[in-house]
């Protein structure tokens, strides 16, 4: 019996948490340059590491990986598809 749920039937999609990675992320480079204290930095910054770690205890380093290295999907003009010319010899 498995206690981690599926990464289909997740509370959050992996999407949704790598925007807030990105978000955490930013604000802790915003913080430090706008030169607020050093413990809200180092809070910031350590709630940007905790995220992948949360991830990596709950789906595994897959899981973790795939939030840090998104896989970058074709478009639907990309691959195997035949321009309209070839769709048209090809019937012919």
């Amino acid at each position: 019996m498995s206690v981690v749920p599926a990464r289909e039937t997740g509370v959050v999609s992996l999407s949704r948490t790598r925007v807030k990675l990105v978000v955490f992320a930013a604000l802790t480079v915003l913080a430090a340059l706008a030169g607020l204290p050093a413990r809200i930095v180092i809070a910031l910054a350590v709630l940007s590491l905790a995220i992948p770690i949360a991830v990596a205890v709950a789906g595994g380093g897959g899981l973790a990986r795939e939030l840090l290295l998104p896989i970058r999907r074709p478009g639907p003009g990309s691959g195997l598809g035949h321009s309209p010319e070839q769709g048209e010899r090809l019937v012919t």
